[in-house]
């Protein structure tokens, strides 16, 4: 039995296109569903929350007494 050398080789591209086949599917796929709604379209998706939440009273729905989340870099009014 001899050994070819090409067969390996063969081999060897196959699997390494498979494994790039499967990455590229991976990214694109992830491109339609993660990167182009949040980063190109990003008002139809807040229009849309906004539409949905409106009805939603946030500070009753605060697990353990929490209070509601906010900006804590915004500035603040000096009361006097």
């Amino acid at each position: 039995m001899e050994f070819d050398q090409r067969d390996v080789k063969q081999k060897g591209i196959r699997g390494t296109v498979l494994a790039v086949g499967i990455v590229a599917a991976i990214g694109l796929a992830s491109y339609y569903a993660i990167y182009k709604p949040l980063f190109l379209e990003p008002e139809k998706y807040r229009k849309i929350q906004r539409e949905t939440r409106k009805d939603i009273d946030q500070s009753k729905i605060q697990p353990g007494d929490m209070k509601v989340w906010s900006n804590p870099y915004e500035v603040k009014e000096q009361k006097d």
